[in-house]
């Protein structure tokens, strides 16, 4: 048999050209009931298992009955950029090299993205093993338009930074999805309650798939009121996208809200006037005028 497959036909696909083979791995983000039937096998066929937290992977193994048949090594946060040199010569030399982060896919707000990049430098092939997915399951769960999305990622710990992020996307149409911290997701609700409007429709996912898992929708400003109190586990934010512009719907406020947005995210005010009068489908004067009108009143 030549080409691409392997001598097993139910095994790994090698590569044909004497390179080896980086393998992105989805695990499971709550039960390990919902690990990848072909996830057992790349653990044991790979010449190196990278992964990113070596004791959650051992009770990965322990949990799938698998035994780990090549090297393990630590891809984390802390030393991805001085480890990806080494491993991308391992896969020039011929090596399958499997990576694993803690939950989902690696490389989404997960380390993997420089060592998918150094492999497609180097013409190594790059597959995956797809897996559990937060953001698609959150999705789903939201109760939320699923039709057009884009995944945020975690937001800034910064306040400013974390406002200005919120600012850019105050207008965006699509669904927004975010990950949090628990200890920070009071903050970041109540920051998105005051960048989207308070009535915004959101969605908390909490502990996606594992025993407390929680689903909590809702207006943002009463999201973040909830949160207050303290929320724990790992969390998924769905928040629905601004809806269509309607210039009746559209008070002076909410003119001048906008406009405020955007001027912290950096914008001169002129700038702002005019992104603000173009999205509302308003003449720039009115918004001019509602900003005028508006200078001696403090920034809510």
């Amino acid at each position: 048999m030549t080409g691409s497959a392997d001598s097993r036909p139910d095994g790994p696909i090698a590569s044909a050209d004497g390179t080896g083979t980086l393998v992105l791995a989805g695990t499971p983000i709550g039960d390990t009931a919902d690990a990848p039937p072909r996830l057992a096998a790349e653990l044991a066929a790979a010449d190196v298992v990278a992964a990113e937290d070596t004791r959650r992977l051992r009770r990965l193994t322990q949990a799938l009955g698998v035994q780990v048949g090549g090297r393990v090594v630590s891809y984390f946060e802390g030393n991805e950029a001085a480890r990806t040199p080494e491993l991308a010569d391992a896969l020039e030399g011929g090596a399958r090299v499997l990576l694993v982060t803690d939950a989902g896919m690696p490389s989404v707000s997960d380390p993997g993205y420089r060592l998918v990049a150094a492999a497609v430098e180097r013409g190594v092939r790059v597959t995956a093993v797809p897996g559990p997915s937060a953001v698609l399951t959150a999705l789903a769960l939201s109760g939320l338009p699923v039709d057009r999305f884009c995944f945020e990622g975690f937001l800034p710990r910064k306040a400013g930074e974390r406002r200005a992020r919120l600012a850019e996307a105050a207008d965006e149409r699509r669904t927004l999805v975010y990950f949090e911290a628990p200890h920070r997701l009071a903050d970041s609700l109540a920051a998105m309650a005051e960048a989207f409007g308070p009535e915004r429709r959101a969605a908390v996912c909490r502990e996606l798939t594992k025993t407390y898992e929680e689903v909590r929708r809702g207006p943002l400003a009463e999201l973040a009121e909830w949160a207050a109190d303290g929320v724990r586990g790992e969390i998924t934010v769905v928040v629905t996208g601004a809806p269509e512009p309607g210039p009746q719907d559209l008070t002076p406020e909410e003119l001048v809200r906008r406009v405020r947005a955007r001027e912290e995210a950096g914008e001169r005010r002129k700038e702002a006037i005019a992104a603000v009068a173009a999205a509302a489908g308003l003449p720039k004067r009115e918004v001019f005028d509602a900003v005028v009108a508006a200078k001696h009143t403090p920034a809510s």
